[in-house]
């Protein structure tokens, strides 16, 4: 028996990050398993414009019959971030932000757009999962980004930046946050 909940007729929505979905990698894994489940597919993975990853956001969420459940990660989050900064938000019914990556700090050429992070409060339930030696952002900026956000923060440990690269194909504990963010009433199970 998996963590991940029942999730009817849900749509679950994966926002990757800069360069992509790994082969491997626990939204894979997960987006396998879930029904309902779509991951939203940029044009360019490697160069990373922040207007044109939002707007493939907006459309994906667009389509969703129900409100989705977004499950982001790293770039992804910040996606996320800027599309409810950047847009009347479309209804969501909450959102998983793993590992967010704090271009900021850390700027490389292939990321456009994405500074400065925004700091709107999300109009929908969100966990922001931190890791204590992420390279990509310390646990005290995720903190910052989730008191802004309005999101709660789970300190993951010492988990990297969550990649397949670092061990995480499966990760159950991610699948419990999901489960715990969703609710067993929200998704009309027992």
């Amino acid at each position: 028996m998996t963590g991940l909940p029942h999730t009817g007729n849900m749509t679950i929505l994966f926002v990757d990050g800069w360069l992509g979905p790994d082969p491997g990698d626990w939204q894979e894994l997960w987006a396998r398993r879930l029904p309902g489940s779509v991951r939203v597919d940029q044009d360019d993975w490697r160069l990373a414009e922040r207007d044109r990853w939002v707007a493939r956001l907006d459309e994906a969420i667009a389509r969703c019959v129900e409100p989705p459940v977004l499950v982001a990660h790293s770039l992804g989050c910040l996606t996320v971030a800027h599309w409810v900064a950047d847009r009347p938000p479309r209804p969501v019914r909450a959102a998983l932000l793993v590992t967010p990556a704090d271009v900021e700090h850390n700027v490389t050429a292939e990321i456009v757009g994405f500074d400065p992070i925004p700091r709107t409060a999300f109009p929908f339930a969100s966990v922001v999962v931190a890791s204590q030696n992420d390279h990509w952002m310390t646990l005290g900026r995720a903190l910052s980004f989730a008191d802004a956000w309005g999101a709660r923060l789970v300190d993951a440990g010492e988990v990297g930046h969550l990649t397949v690269g670092g061990g995480y194909g499966p990760w159950p504990e991610g699948e419990r946050l999901l489960s715990d963010l969703l609710g067993h009433d929200a998704l009309g199970a027992a």
